[in-house]
């Protein structure tokens, strides 16, 4: 039975091998998932995988070059029977050729294995190109292609940041083994760099050319690691240094010190922003690894790291592992702090927990998760202005699942899900491992979604765990638009999250519409309400003028009238006090006075010659000419009688017998 066993292994890890050489999937965890939905039947998956169309016939007599000189081609016989489902394997092919060739395939469709593609990411002054290249390519076509992008000549240009030194144009980039990703700039000593760059140019070429010194403490070892890079230095390329001293892998690395602008790996030391000549850095291991799952684990990380800079995967049989615990379904002795406590009280709290969680295990590089009730990340998401409204997608998390770790892995942490992720949605996370937390979560949806939504999770079974759900608010209801499985694959879940943003998009667009027609008319209106307002202002502003216009004429008269009265009154005084008009034929002397008044009339009165002249001004006040105002001026000789003394008689003043007088309003 162990032999049986033993030779099944070595079958499948044939089948794996082959498998990866002729579809040039490198992750090992892809490729065993994709042989396991075909049941371990190679050409079916490859089939899956690669249309036959873009395979190449070919012919027996060719076959037995397909496996170098040391390997032989199939028996007829064996080549004639039909492949079995779950225990056919392939023809045998030694190791050293396995990885080179495609072996020969019962169906004889022969896939060519895609060429390996290399990303660069060019710096040239204030710019950053990024260039993507087969690394069958030359050095020369790379300068080629800058040529275009940056508008600099090919022969003025030098490419610097090879790891190799300084290469030809006619290097072959394969030549190189260079990464998946790299950084490289360029320089142009020969072009002078325009009056707004060439400070910063010359700044950021001499930070390249210098050294800087990162004094790195390994806080588990209690070791301090004195390190001198080049400025051309990327980020990614010290953590691979460190994880080579230190046994930690880059993706468990925990840094302290960096600053907060280095938030991109590929960026050089010099444009990073630290410290120079020294920066003093720390770093130390996100979780130790307990036992033989955690160590696989671990090192199945390094070679996801490994993989995604073209370095060859080593094949999972020299760990000792099963595709089991390829997919962290191992034994209990292996199991991790839980994603989220049960009966937890508070929601928040929970989803900090999560988040810390699911960093430990997976990395920093996740969904921002919502920190927060599902109430309040639906408020965030769904109640705002309409174009900052976005979709919520749920993830409900069980670590029972055999797909999890791949899925949490492989999709929630690749670069491109989580940077659409926290562009265009609100992400919110649950873990249903528990049955307390998962009927509190059927609690909460059943109350913010409705029953059908709680159904529906509900009629998941455990292995079809982990679920991405979409959801989109609505004016009357929340809509679930999406119900996305652990059993797929990144490019799958990125066409599902594209299209719920499809979707989202149209409806966002209208209500957008709505609310930008419904800011119209709430605009129109308070317009035509500040209108209205402005109007009764200046209506109560003329209406409380007017008032006061009117108080003071009413004040003005009722002066008028008062000093009308007074005048009135002192002019009856002065009357009463008047000496009685003389007779012509009296005794004494009488004068007679003819005055003429400013209108014309006459007033004619008989005085006593012994008369003061206060009596005919007291005379002249009384019929309403008060001598403060008026002028008694005599015809010939003109003299002013009332600049004259009053105490004077009217014989004295030579106003006897008679005389004619005229008043004269005094200027």
């Amino acid at each position: 039975m162990a032999s049986d066993t033993s030779g099944s292994n070595m079958d499948r890890e044939m089948i794996l091998a082959d498998f990866q050489a002729c579809t040039g999937i490198d992750n090992i965890a892809e490729a065993i998932a994709l042989l396991e939905l075909n049941n371990w039947d190679l050409v079916a998956a490859i089939n899956g995988v690669i249309p036959q169309e873009n395979g190449i016939l070919r012919s027996e007599a060719s076959q037995a070059n397909l496996y170098g000189p040391h390997s032989q081609p199939a028996a007829p016989a064996a080549a004639a029977a039909p492949p079995s489902s779950s225990s056919s394997s392939p023809p045998p092919s030694s190791s050293s050729s396995s990885s080179a060739f495609c072996p020969v395939l019962p169906s004889r469709h022969i896939i060519e294995r895609q060429p390996r593609m290399l990303n660069f990411r060019v710096e040239y002054r204030q710019r950053s190109v990024e260039v993507v290249l087969e690394e069958a390519s030359t050095v020369g076509e790379m300068k080629q292609i800058l040529e275009t992008e940056l508008q600099v000549p090919v022969s003025k240009m030098q490419l610097k940041g090879w790891k190799s030194g300084d290469v030809s144009d006619s290097t072959v980039l394969r030549s190189l083994h260079l990464p998946k990703n790299n950084s490289l700039y360029v320089l142009t000593p020969d072009i002078a760099p325009t009056a707004s760059t060439s400070q910063n140019s010359s700044s950021l070429q001499e930070s390249l050319n210098q050294n800087f010194l990162l004094v790195i403490s390994h806080r588990e070892a209690q070791r301090d690691y004195s390190l001198n890079f080049p400025g051309s230095r990327t980020i990614q390329e010290v953590k691979r240094n460190i994880s080579d001293l230190t046994n930690i892998p880059v993706r468990h690395q925990q840094w302290e010190g960096w600053p907060a602008t280095a938030t991109d790996d590929s960026v050089t030391l010099a444009a990073s922003g630290i410290s120079y000549p020294c920066h003093h850095l720390s770093v130390c291991r996100r979780f130790s690894p307990a036992n033989t799952r955690e160590q696989f684990e671990e090192c199945t990380d390094v070679h996801m790291v490994s993989d995604s800079e073209g370095d060859d995967f080593e094949d999972a049989s020299e760990f000792g592992v099963d595709e089991a615990e390829m997919f962290g379904m191992g034994t209990s002795g292996c199991r991790k702090s839980p994603m989220m406590p049960e009966n937890t009280e508070n929601e928040g709290d929970a989803l900090l927990h999560f988040t810390a969680e699911f960093s430990t295990r997976y990395g920093d590089c996740h969904p921002v998760f919502f920190i927060g009730s599902l109430e309040a990340a639906s408020q965030e998401a769904f109640y705002g202005k309409a174009r900052d409204r976005k979709l919520l997608a749920i993830y409900l998390h069980n670590d029972e699942s055999v797909l999890t770790n791949v899925f949490c892995s492989q999709m929630m942490c690749a670069e491109s899900i989580v940077s659409y992720l926290s562009q265009n949605f609100i992400t919110w996370a649950w873990d249903v491992t528990k049955e307390a937390n998962k009927a509190r979560l059927l609690t909460m949806c059943t109350r913010h979604f409705g029953s059908v939504v709680a159904q529906t999770i509900r009629t998941y079974k455990t292995d079809q765990f982990p679920l991405l759900l979409i959801v989109m608010g609505k004016r009357a209801s929340n809509e679930v638009l999406n119900v996305i499985q652990g059993n797929t694959t990144v490019d799958e879940l990125m066409m599902r999250l594209m299209g719920a943003m499809e979707i989202f998009t149209a409806q966002q667009q209208e209500d957008i519409k709505d609310e930008d027609e419904r800011e119209a008319r709430e605009m129109v209106k308070r317009e035509q309400d500040e209108a209205y307002r402005l109007s009764l202002e200046a209506d109560r502003k003329k209406r409380e003028a007017q008032e006061r216009e009117e108080a003071e004429q009413v004040r003005l008269e009722q002066i008028r009238k008062e000093q009308e009265e007074e005048r009135e009154a002192i002019r009856l005084s002065l009357e009463q006090a008047l000496p009685p008009e003389p007779e012509e034929e009296s005794g004494e002397p009488v004068s007679k006075l003819r005055i003429r008044t400013p209108s014309g009339e006459f007033l004619e009165r008989r005085f006593l010659g012994s008369c003061k002249l206060q009596v005919l001004f007291d005379f002249v006040a009384s019929k309403g000419y008060p001598w403060d105002e008026f002028k008694l001026l005599t015809t010939f000789p003109r003299r002013n009688i009332t600049q004259m003394d009053p105490a004077w008689t009217l014989l004295e003043a030579k106003l006897f017998p008679q005389e004619t007088l005229f008043l004269e309003a005094k200027e």
